[in-house]
């Protein structure tokens, strides 16, 4: 058996523009536009006077973070960002399951197909705030805006993933399977499940992750969890609570990390 061969000298990459000229005109438009940019920028420089020493007086209430004060209130948003990010990343997951099968060209009819691929595409293009704040518009604030806005965004994610990982399967087992007869069916059972299974539990676990880490941006704007905890103490000024309120999160989502990491190699 051979050993590989690896190249002994550097070669340079091949360049999408090759003339030197044109090379150096677009070097220097992109520096043009740069300096254009940031001079439209136009700063408020006592505005950031008054923004930096806001600023230090967070930074102290992060130092000094108060648990005690607004306990009630933080551990009934904390209860509720666990909650909308355990349901909606089932409900999320378990949508996105059909959809990414249907989303996979070398399974699903190509009418099917285009259908899933659009709602994965609808569900891709807008963003978990601009969702929330059309969810709250509709159904209130609270907690169920942000689960639906949260199962929505998961159903992209996943499914996008998924169709992609389907597509890429080992042909050769699919073709195994199929040779003996079997149904569609069979087919996704025996050839596809085996090899997109333990991705499909890295994925899911990597997006609660994600879910809870958006529970917090999307409580803002009014759909519920530790983030309108966290709007409502900085709207107050009481930093020292805001602070507690992110070193829970930022607690929660190095346990999510670390927990998630384990369980894909345990996995895998």
């Amino acid at each position: 058996m051979t050993s590989p061969v690896y190249p002994t000298t550097w070669r340079r990459p091949p360049q999408i523009v090759k003339d030197r000229r044109w090379r150096i005109a677009l070097q220097v438009a992109i520096m043009i536009y740069l300096v254009l940019a940031i001079s439209t920028v136009e700063v408020n420089w006592s505005r950031v006077y008054d923004g930096l020493e806001r600023g230090q007086r967070f930074v102290m209430g992060f130092l000094q973070p108060d648990f005690t004060s607004r306990w009630k209130d933080i551990s009934q948003g904390l209860i509720e960002s666990l909650t909308m990010t355990l349901t909606s990343t089932v409900v999320g997951v378990a949508i996105s399951v059909p959809i990414g099968i249907g989303a996979a060209r070398n399974l699903a009819p190509r009418w099917i197909y285009y259908i899933c691929r659009s709602i994965i595409a609808v569900s891709r293009a807008l963003q978990e705030v601009i969702i929330a704040i059309f969810l709250v518009a509709m159904f209130g604030f609270g907690p169920f805006a942000g689960f639906l806005t949260l199962s929505f965004a998961t159903i992209g994610f996943i499914a996008k993933l998924l169709a992609d990982d389907i597509e890429e399967i080992e042909e050769a087992q699919a073709e195994a399977v199929r040779a003996t007869g079997a149904s569609w069916w069979q087919l996704v059972n025996y050839a596809v499940q085996p090899q997109v299974m333990p991705r499909l539990i890295g994925l899911a676990l990597y997006r609660l992750d994600i879910n809870f880490r958006e529970s917090a941006v999307i409580g803002i704007v009014g759909a519920g969890g530790i983030g309108a905890t966290l709007n409502t103490a900085i709207n107050r000024y009481e930093y020292d609570s805001a602070g507690a309120i992110l070193l829970i999160i930022i607690g929660i989502v190095m346990v999510t990390e670390y927990s998630s990491s384990y369980l894909r190699k345990f996995l895998q």
